[in-house]
């Protein structure tokens, strides 16, 4: 089984060969930094237990998020798995749900839900933001959170993670405003703001238990306080699951970690994995102090130190620049004895945001095109990737050939291109869904703009000039002309390969018209099957469209799931509702087809964070704008705070300007870290004098860079 797993003449690290040499039966603690092969060592060991048990059915997986498995789930649909076996891989929240859904009966009437006989309705976060949307939207208009000056989804979004927090450190969910209040030292207008979000998050509690719905918050209250207490399920889940195997302990909250402090005690055998100096999931609840309770509960403990990703020279950068950072040193930040004469990086210093821009394009190609680097070797990373970064890049990094794949989570999904295309098409073929009060209503230029992700090589001005044409709209009615109306000169200059390709969309979505309506999934289905994705139109072989379909289409799903059926009257109704609230802009939930890159050759766009949360080492990372605050102050929230939210901050302690500052400190050290241990030979630095806002900057990563550069040369 290891010879399948590892290529040819991969060895094991000492502590993996330790790890994998104590009996099955033992409850081993692995902790060390990122890419020192414990992750390996517990798909070796899950491997081991798969070959011995009789019923393998009885192992549970867990982990923080789903995309933390991953490399698990890689592992169990390869040729290395043993046939014929079952796992549990799941989250806190997986377990919740299953649980609830299991043993709704029991628990519904006494946890307080109006209607213990019908069936529970689980909440993403996505249909989360669109139920409290209805709650809060009349208390906007009657002057709640006046003050705030964010975008309404954000606010929602900050209401949901309050709750979230309540259940996930373990406190009720009426007492956020005022732990929120006891550390405010500012002015008393806050104090008021946070008094509106207890009133929010009241009111959302009350109609999820009035409608039988369950959020993420409530899952987690309701499987703690009612199901984990419970004998019959507990006996049920002790019984079920004899060996467990929980990864990255550091980035769950610590509910989770109560839970399975409590129920280690139970399994026959227990592997638990910790990065060190981890914790990027802290904005969510991540407790990496909580994390280390659990290694006293285990047999034996093994330390993890020998890097299998990084070079010497980056290993000695990591230490030069975290402890310019920092006090709180990590154990295994030491400094190789050979300290190696090249420096793992490479500096561009330029005066303005462009021209940084440029010279990081062209140092990505002359990776990919002179050194034969795979482009998924290469990420280009900064604090946030807006959409105007996103934009220069990838047009940059077109024209020199370099194939290019962004990733930003919360991003909506109706910011994407190919959502605003099939969002347009739709509107087309359904005017009757058509709602011109909140901007849902296509224009010309919408209808060019969707010709162009549709059709494949359609420039913009021949979209627009066929758009022109054979767009019609009047009262709320919308018409599309033959391309064989048009004057025969317009039509070559359209050319008659588009042309075609335009005829058909057209007469697809005519027929589709006089069809009748169908569940806007199935339309979406059937428009990227039959249409979009066929030779000669936008989405043929584009993985990213289809990603993005295939997200759109289950994010539909869930939200018809997610109503109550006496709400969902038609097919009609439930679509018009979904476009609404799709053009509002919720925040997107979590799709793990998304973070799943394994078969695309690209090189990766993204927050520093998100490359983190991946767990993946590259070659080569490209830093871009290191002179930005951004990278180690928080996001504005002015409705939460995550530190004030965790157990590891006493109530009623105030939170001065020392201790934003400290928090900030301890965010960049760890970032630093484990950006660095997930790079195997060097790091491009991207400065820029004047920001792309057009103010120059300063900030403490440049300056710790400064100072360390300086040591690492000297030493």
């Amino acid at each position: 089984m290891t010879d399948s797993i590892f290529t040819a003449g991969q060895r094991l690290s000492g502590a993996q060969e330790q790890a994998l040499s104590y009996p099955l039966g033992e409850k081993l603690y692995l902790v060390g930094p990122a890419g020192t092969g414990k992750t390996t060592a517990a798909i070796l060991r899950l491997a081991a237990l798969l070959d011995a048990l009789p019923q393998s059915g009885s192992i549970l997986l867990l982990f923080p998020s789903r995309t933390l498995a991953l490399p698990y789930l890689r592992f169990l649909t390869s040729a290395s798995r043993k046939p014929g076996s079952e796992l549990a891989c799941l989250t806190i929240g997986g377990i919740s749900r299953r649980m609830i859904d299991l043993f709704w009966q029991l628990i519904a009437e006494a946890a307080g839900f109006e209607n213990p006989e019908n069936p529970p309705i689980f909440l993403t976060l996505e249909t989360a933001q669109y139920h409290l949307a209805k709650l809060v939207t009349p208390l906007l208009d009657k002057g709640f959170f006046q003050s705030v000056t964010i975008d309404r989804n954000r606010l929602f979004s900050q209401i949901i993670d309050n709750l979230n927090k309540s259940a996930a450190v373990g406190f009720p969910h009426t007492e956020i405003a005022a732990r929120l209040k006891s550390a405010w030292i500012g002015d008393a207008e806050q104090l008021h703001i946070y008094d509106d979000v207890q009133e929010c998050a009241n009111q959302f509690r009350a109609y999820c238990f009035e409608n039988n719905y369950l959020d993420f918050s409530l899952q987690i209250e309701i499987f703690r306080s009612r199901l984990w207490t419970h004998p019959v399920c507990r006996q049920y889940l002790t019984s079920t699951y004899r060996h467990l195997i929980y990864d990255n302990i550091e980035e769950d909250v610590p509910v989770a970690h109560d839970i399975a402090l409590e129920w280690l005690p139970e399994f026959e055998s227990a592997l638990l994995i910790q990065d060190e100096f981890a914790g990027y999931r802290k904005f969510l609840g991540a407790d990496p102090s909580s994390a280390e309770r659990l290694a006293d509960a285990c047999s034996h403990r093994i330390f993890f130190v020998e890097s299998l990703t990084s070079t010497e020279a980056v290993q000695n950068l990591q230490y030069h620049l975290v402890r310019r950072i920092t006090e709180a040193l990590p154990r295994s930040l030491t400094l190789k004895k050979a300290h190696p004469s090249t420096l793992p990086i490479q500096i561009c210093h330029e005066k303005f945001y462009p021209a940084m821009l440029d010279w990081v394009a062209q140092q990505v190609a002359s990776l990919v095109h002179e050194q034969s680097v795979p482009p998924n070797q290469i990420v280009i990373l900064s604090p946030f990737l807006s959409d105007t970064l996103r934009f220069a890049l990838v047009q940059r990094l077109d024209q020199l050939k370099v194939p290019t794949k962004s990733h930003r989570p919360s991003r909506s999904l109706s910011d994407e291109p190919v959502v605003h295309c099939l969002l347009t098409l739709t509107l087309t073929t359904f005017p009757a869904w058509i709602n011109s009060e909140i901007g849902l209503y296509p224009r010309h230029s919408d209808f060019a703009y969707a010709l162009i992700q549709a059709i494949q090589g359609f420039d913009l001005i021949r979209a627009q000039l066929l758009s022109n044409i054979v767009f019609r709209s009047s009262k709320g009615q919308i018409s599309l002309s033959s391309f064989a109306q048009i004057k025969p000169d317009i039509r070559e200059r359209i050319t008659y390969r588009f042309g075609e390709k335009y005829e058909f969309l057209r007469n697809w979505m005519m027929r589709y018209q006089q069809k009748g309506s169908d569940p806007l999934d199935h339309f979406l289905s059937r428009l990227f099957g039959e249409v979009l994705s066929q030779p000669g139109f936008g989405f043929h072989k584009n993985i990213l469209a289809g990603e993005t379909t295939a997200n759109l289409i289950e994010s539909i799903q869930k939200f018809r799931w997610s109503l109550n059926p006496a709400l969902a009257t038609s097919d009609d109704w439930l679509a018009m509702e979904y476009l609404q609230t799709l053009q509002s802009g919720i925040i997107a939930g979590q799709y793990l087809r998304s973070w799943d890159e394994e078969e695309e050759n690209a090189v990766l766009l993204a927050p520093a964070y998100t490359f983190l949360l991946r767990n993946r080492p590259v070659d080569y990372q490209f830093w871009l704008d290191i002179g930005s605050r951004s990278w180690s102050e928080r996001l504005y929230q002015p409705l939460t705070h995550p530190y004030l939210l965790s157990r590891q901050w006493q109530q009623g302690r105030p939170w001065t300007d020392a201790e934003e500052v400290a928090a900030n400190q301890d965010t960049l050290a760890r970032l630093v870290y484990g950006l660095l241990r997930r790079c195997r030979k060097g790091i491009y630095l991207g400065i820029s004098a004047i920001n792309d806002q057009g103010y120059e900057q300063r900030g403490p990563l440049l300056n710790a860079f400064q100072h360390a550069l300086k040591e690492y040369q000297g030493f």
